[in-house]
Order: C-alpha cells, then structure tokens, then sequence
C-alpha cells in the first residue's frame, strides 16, 4: 500500500529555503517516511484507524482493478486479464489495419499513435506497449486504475467513447 501513488520516499535538493520552512519540510518528510518503515501496529492509538485507511484503499483499488478490466473487455477489438498484484492493466487492442497503416506510413508504432490521439482527445494518459517488449503484431497499453474512485465512472466513459470513436473511423462496418 506505500506503493500507491502519492506515497514514495525520494528526496530533494533544496537551495536557498528559509531555515524555519526547512525545519517543517523535514519534520514532514521524516514522519511520512517513519509511517512508511514503522506502521502503527496492534496496541498503538492510531492502529485501528491506520489499518481502516489501507483496507479502505485496497478495496477500493481493488473494485476499480475489476471495473476497468471489465471495461475494456467489454469493448470490440479489446481483451484484458485481470490486475496482477500490480496498478496496472495491459489490455491488448487489435487495430484496424488501416489505422496500422496509417502509423506505419507516418513513422509511428500503432499503439504508440493511439495512446497519443486518445491523449489528444480525452486527455487520458496511458503508456504504449511497444515500451514493454510486447511479442511482435501485436499491441496492448498500460494503463492505471489509480483515478479516484468517485471520478472513475468519468474516466471509463471517456475512455469508452474514444475507443468507440476510433473503431468507427478506420473500421466504420464493425
């Protein structure tokens, strides 16, 4: 659960920053990061409440895992497994060939100008497959399940509708 985006030890160069808001940036990122190695544990106040904030979280990551998997397998020319243990989904897509020739004859990898048009169009960022070593002809993206999840019907829809959109213009007959 430390995993989840938003909760990751790093660290940082900062310059010329007053000492008094240095000392509050310490004191915050020595806290964030005591949680990370040393949770609350069993006979600890803040136990209880820590370990219904984690399972809150990973249920709900969790439904929009199964959510998102299910969207994408009820699209045409799209299959995807269900999440792994990781936060991310690979659905594979099979493209029409005239959007693969499309590609081709622009100097582009097919899963590659797709991620960018639906970029373009809905602003959902996902990540072409063609980065992950995908077995040659075919195409998948990688995308997160991470949108909360009261703006996840929104995400889906918009995904849904570009995907939707993209079939009629270089397959119109499916």
């Amino acid at each position: 659960m430390i995993g989840e985006c938003g909760r990751r030890g790093g660290y940082y160069e900062a310059v010329n920053i007053d000492e008094a808001v240095m000392a509050q940036l310490l004191k915050l990122a020595s806290m964030a990061v005591d949680v990370m190695v040393n949770p609350p544990r069993p006979g600890d106040a803040s136990y209880e409440q820590y370990t219904q904030e984690v399972d809150a979280i990973f249920q709900s990551m969790k439904r929009r895992a199964k959510k998102l998997a299910e969207a994408f397998n009820s699209l045409p020319n799209m299959t995807c497994n269900d999440a792994q243990g990781a936060m991310y989904l690979f659905p594979k897509v099979e493209f029409p060939q005239a959007f693969v020739d499309e590609a081709k004859a622009l100097g582009q990898s097919p899963d590659g100008l797709y991620c960018m048009q639906m970029l373009e169009a809905t602003g959902i960022s996902v990540v072409p497959g063609s980065g992950f070593g995908q077995v040659p002809g075919t195409f998948h993206f990688r995308s997160t399940f991470l949108p909360q999840e009261h703006l996840f019907d929104d995400f889906i829809g918009g995904f849904k509708k570009f995907h939707l959109s993209f079939l009629a213009r270089y397959s119109p007959n499916l």
